[in-house]
């Protein structure tokens, strides 16, 4: 199994990278474990207290079920993914099961920050984008698709967003094997990472 980590400051555009490489692969081969779904679900704190919470530093995530379920599906193992709601800050209680493919990539800010899960990384992937089309992106985001109003979104950019992306996620740009500027499309980088995926498609059959 080929395991590929994208990681990349919020709204640099991962999720785009990781459908362009869909669009041009056979994706029943190809699973994507993204790290939203393994925040930790603090259900028994209030909404206030869990809107409150810092959900960009890496003590957020449960690295430990992430890289459980990841080492799972490296073994052939079906895992049981958990559902996260941005509503309501909270695991929904629902899990996805995922069976293993050929290959598998995890996606999300911190996934290049935790030792433990680089591991098992066959090949490290960084998203750039300029830190003002972040923004922009994180706002039309989280207006439009998780209900939150814009005096809300900048104040969370100010205070956790961007220094913790600066303290953790940018430094995490040193581990990558791969940085793709994704200000524009960018097809070569693209294009690179559909042709390894291929090939290593192409060996499992």
């Amino acid at each position: 199994m080929l395991v590929i980590g994208i990681a990349g400051g919020t709204g640099s555009g991962k999720t785009t990278v990781v459908n362009n490489i869909l669009q041009q692969l056979n994706a029943e081969g190809v699973n994507v474990l993204s790290q939203d779904n393994y925040y930790h679900d603090n259900h028994q704190l209030s909404l206030s207290e869990r809107e409150a919470l810092n959900y960009d530093h890496p003590k957020s995530i449960d690295f430990e079920l992430l890289v459980k379920h990841v080492k799972a599906l490296k073994r052939g193992e079906n895992i049981e993914q958990p559902l996260y709601s941005f509503v309501t800050h909270s695991r929904t209680g629902d899990h996805v099961t995922v069976e293993p493919k050929n290959v598998l990539i995890v996606e999300g800010i911190l996934v290049l920050t935790n030792q433990e899960l680089l591991k098992e990384f066959d090949l490290k992937v960084f998203v750039h984008a300029d830190s003002d089309e972040r923004l922009i992106r994180r706002i039309r985001r989280d207006t439009q698709e998780r209900g939150r109003d814009l005096h809300e979104v900048l104040h969370r950019y100010q205070t956790t967003l961007k220094p913790m992306h600066q303290e953790f996620i940018e430094p995490s740009k040193n581990e990558a094997d791969l940085i793709v500027p994704n200000m524009r499309k960018n097809s070569v980088a693209i294009d690179f990472l559909s042709t390894v995926i291929n090939n290593s498609l192409k060996k499992a059959y």
